[in-house]
C-alpha cells in the first residue's frame, strides 16, 4: 500500500496511527480559515459578474457526485430557457491561465477530463481557466450566458456567489472531521453550515436534498454507437476500470447488476496508457464516463463506458427556482 493510500484510508476510517498529524490539520484549518475571513472584511478582492453565479462544490477532497449534478443542472436550466455556462479550472489538463472554451477537439490533456465531459454531456458552453471570474466574463460575453455554474468552486472565494451548493457522499460524509493532511477537509466542517443547499448522493439527513445516481446501459468506447443495457451483463466477470474520487461507487453500482468485477481503481485524475486499460483476456472492460474521454484512442470492441444520470430529489427544483428568481430579480433592481 502507498503512503497516499494509506493515509485517504485514515481520512475515512481512522485509526490512532492518524493522530501525529492532527497538529498539521489544525494548522491548515487555520489557514483556510484565515483565508475566507480575509475576503470577508475586503483585505482580498471578491468580484462580482452580471449574471447568477451557482457554485457546486464541497468540503472535502476526493468524488462525492459533483459532475454529474453539474451536468444535470445545466441541463435543468436550459430546459427552463435559461442559458447556462460553464466554468471549470481544467484540473488535469495544461490550460495554465486562460480562458478557453471547450471545443469538440480538445482532449483531456488539454483541458482536463472533466470539462470535456461536461461540455459533451450538458451541450453547454464550457469555461476552462484558472481565473474563475475571467472565464465567467468570457461566457458572458462570448456566449450570452445568463447563469453560470461553478464547477467544484467552492473555494474560490475570489468571484462572488448567489448560490452554493455542497455535494456530499452519503457513505463518507465528511469522513473524520478533520483537515488536510489529518483528514479530508478542505475546510472546517462548521463551513458547510454557512452553504445554502446540501445536496446529498445517498439517503439524505435533515436539511439535505437527496440525490441518486442511475446507469442503466453501457456504451461501446471505439464507436460510441453500439449500445447494451447494463444488466446484459449480468453473471458475466468484467474488468471494472474507475479513476474517480471514490472508485468504490463505481463498482459497488456494478455489482448489485449482478456483475462478477475484476476491480481496477486508480487515482483521480489519472493520466491512462494502453497499457492500463488492456488486461490481456476476453472480459469485456467497464469503465466510467469519466475515464472513457481519456480512453478512447485505446478502445477496442471489448470497452464499454457506463454513463450516469443524477437524478435529485424535486425539491431541488424547486428551491433552485425560487433562489435564481429572487436573485434576478435582486440584479434587476440594482
Amino acid at each position: 500500500m502507498t503512503f497516499s493510500s494509506w493515509l485517504q484510508r485514515q481520512w475515512w476510517h481512522p485509526t490512532p496511527a492518524s493522530w501525529p498529524l492532527v497538529p498539521l490539520g489544525l494548522f491548515y484549518c487555520g489557514i483556510a480559515s484565515v483565508r475566507r475571513w480575509c475576503y470577508q472584511i475586503g483585505i482580498f478582492r471578491v468580484r462580482r459578474v452580471a449574471v447568477p453565479v451557482i457554485i457546486v462544490g464541497n468540503i472535502t477532497v476526493g468524488g462525492s457526485g459533483k459532475t454529474p449534478l453539474v451536468a444535470w443542472l445545466a441541463q435543468h436550466l436550459s430546459a427552463q430557457g435559461l442559458r447556462p455556462g460553464i466554468i471549470s479550472r481544467g484540473y488535469g489538463g495544461r490550460v495554465s491561465k486562460g480562458p478557453i472554451q471547450v471545443k469538440p477537439g480538445h482532449s483531456p490533456r488539454e483541458v482536463g477530463d472533466e470539462p470535456v465531459l461536461l461540455a459533451r454531456r450538458s451541450h453547454c458552453p464550457v469555461a476552462v481557466g484558472k481565473d474563475r471570474h475571467a472565464a465567467a466574463r468570457f461566457l458572458i460575453s462570448t456566449q450570452q450566458c445568463n447563469v453560470i455554474i461553478a464547477d467544484d468552486g467552492l473555494q474560490h472565494y475570489s468571484l462572488h456567489r448567489d448560490i452554493e451548493i455542497e455535494m456530499l457522499d452519503g457513505d463518507r460524509r465528511h469522513g473524520n472531521g478533520r483537515c488536510l493532511p489529518a483528514g479530508p477537509l478542505r475546510e472546517p466542517r462548521r463551513r458547510a453550515k454557512l452553504v445554502d443547499i446540501h445536496v446529498c448522493n445517498g439517503p439524505p439527513r435533515e436539511n439535505e436534498i437527496g440525490m441518486n445516481l442511475r446507469a442503466t446501459e453501457a456504451i461501446q468506447l471505439s464507436s460510441d454507437i453500439q449500445r447494451r443495457p447494463l444488466n446484459s451483463f449480468q453473471g458475466q466477470t468484467v474488468h471494472a476500470i474507475a479513476g474517480i474520487g471514490n472508485p468504490r461507487h463505481f463498482f459497488d453500482m456494478l455489482e448489485q447488476q449482478g456483475i462478477r468485477i475484476i476491480e481496477h481503481p486508480f487515482d483521480d485524475h489519472f493520466a491512462y496508457r494502453a497499457v492500463d486499460i488492456n488486461f490481456g483476456d476476453d472480459h469485456p472492460v467497464l469503465m466510467t464516463e469519466k475515464d472513457a474521454v481519456k480512453c478512447e484512442k485505446w478502445a477496442g470492441p471489448h470497452h464499454w463506458y457506463v454513463p450516469v444520470e443524477a437524478e435529485p430529489d424535486p425539491a431541488l427544483i424547486e428551491l433552485l427556482r425560487h433562489r435564481l428568481q429572487d436573485d434576478i430579480n435582486g440584479q434587476k433592481a440594482t
